[in-house]
């Protein structure tokens, strides 16, 4: 349909302001909704069930098959054994080859999720765990072979490592202590989890 110039103009504008409406009307809506301020740390951050943070490695259950490490599409997962491990189907525990080295670099990690699908053993989680800063690109290493020599699945910050925590903060720390998110043959039998976390990777275990 043919329109004279003027009409034409503010057919335009019309087009415009209401195509941009379109685009903002779920923006707008919170534009105008009452702020709620979040006091962290004093209080916990609002996490989603489903979030998916920095990982949880269950590594007496891992059998160094490469399967995450294949799937990352950013190759920031590095895995390295003595030799061939099996899993178990009686115990849950994997035997054979030591794990020498299990480490995630946080620093091209995108928290896809994507490594911990392929897992034919269930040991690789995404945590709970929102927050890791660090001062260089190493320490956004993480050596999970390191951390299972001290019977920890996933990495701890720098400021959850101070005596005087909040509530809830401490409430983590202890839900990290006791594997509470480890749902397996190895349940409510922590000491002898940390010693088959320690045997996958020690020797002399």
């Amino acid at each position: 349909m043919h329109r004279s110039p003027v009409r034409e103009y503010f057919h335009n504008i019309w087009r415009t302001v209401y195509t941009i409406l379109v685009g903002m009307r779920i923006s707008l809506k919170y534009c105008f909704a009452k702020t709620v301020t979040l006091q962290y740390p004093d209080q916990a951050p609002a996490l989603q069930p489903r979030y998916r943070g920095f990982h949880s490695f269950e590594i007496e259950k891992c059998i160094a098959c490469d399967q995450c490490a294949k799937a990352c599409p950013i190759d920031c997962i590095y895995i390295e054994k003595t030799g061939p491990r099996k899993l178990d189907k009686v115990t849950g525990i994997a035997k054979g080859g030591l794990m020498t080295r299990y480490a995630i670099d946080y620093a091209k990690c995108m928290f896809c999720g994507l490594c911990t699908d392929p897992c034919p053993t269930d040991c690789i989680h995404m945590g709970n765990l929102h927050d890791l800063s660090g001062y260089t690109r190493e320490s956004m290493v993480v050596e999970f072979t390191d951390l299972a020599k001290e019977g920890l699945q996933t990495p701890q910050p720098i400021w959850m490592q101070k005596d005087k925590l909040p509530e809830w903060a401490a409430k983590k720390k202890q839900d990290w202590v006791d594997f509470a998110f480890s749902n397996d043959k190895l349940s409510n039998d922590n000491a002898r989890r940390r010693e088959e976390m320690v045997k996958a990777v020690d020797p002399e275990a």
